[in-house]
């Protein structure tokens, strides 16, 4: 089993003291640390404790290896959507089926009707389904590892164009993409 405490504390934005002092009884940020680094053990006592001051079911800290975990796989700058440098462990809104392959893109700059800190969940569509993405957000991969995100607002021969969010933005047309994923479903911090 793989402990999967620190990207979730990483996606709920919370440093490693923040999750040590929501303990019940409040605890050290060196021992919250290897909890998460498996330098010391994971015992049901603590995977409840830390479950609670994540907010979380104690089950998502430890995944199985050989069931894939939901990814964060993108971030919306003020550039437009870009690939994480590494593919981030995410928490599965509990809406969503966990059989799904879905995956995330955060926003780390506002725009459009996205804020910074939300997360947009998506389901990939092989090109056959591309035609039902019409008007709705999608997330499409690009060359040299990149991304396009926005409106598909155009499916011909094989090209999709897409529409980034924000005022004033410029479509995107990518050629041939090997899938697309369309977004689902909005989470949005208070």
């Amino acid at each position: 089993m793989i402990n999967r405490i620190r990207d979730i504390r990483r996606q709920k934005g919370l440093t490693l003291a923040q999750v040590a002092a929501r303990c019940t009884p409040p605890t050290t940020a060196q021992t919250i640390g290897r909890l998460e680094t498996g330098m010391r053990t994971l015992s049901l006592g603590w995977m409840n404790r830390i479950a609670t001051a994540l907010g979380v079911d104690p089950d998502v800290l430890v995944k199985s290896e050989s069931s894939p975990a939901p990814q964060i796989v993108a971030r919306l700058t003020d550039i437009g959507a870009e690939a994480l440098p590494r593919p981030m462990d995410a928490v599965l809104p509990t809406e969503l089926s966990p059989d799904s392959n879905h995956m995330a893109l955060i926003v780390e700059t506002g725009a459009g009707e996205y804020r910074a800190g939300d997360q947009v969940w998506l389901r990939p569509s092989e090109p056959d389904g591309f035609v039902r993405a019409l008007n709705r957000d999608v997330l499409v991969p690009r060359p040299a590892g990149r991304f396009a995100f926005g409106r598909m607002i155009d499916h011909r021969d094989g090209r999709v164009a897409i529409l980034p969010p924000g005022a004033g933005s410029r479509q995107i047309v990518v050629d041939r993409p090997p899938w697309m994923a369309v977004a689902e479903m909005l989470v949005r911090r208070l």
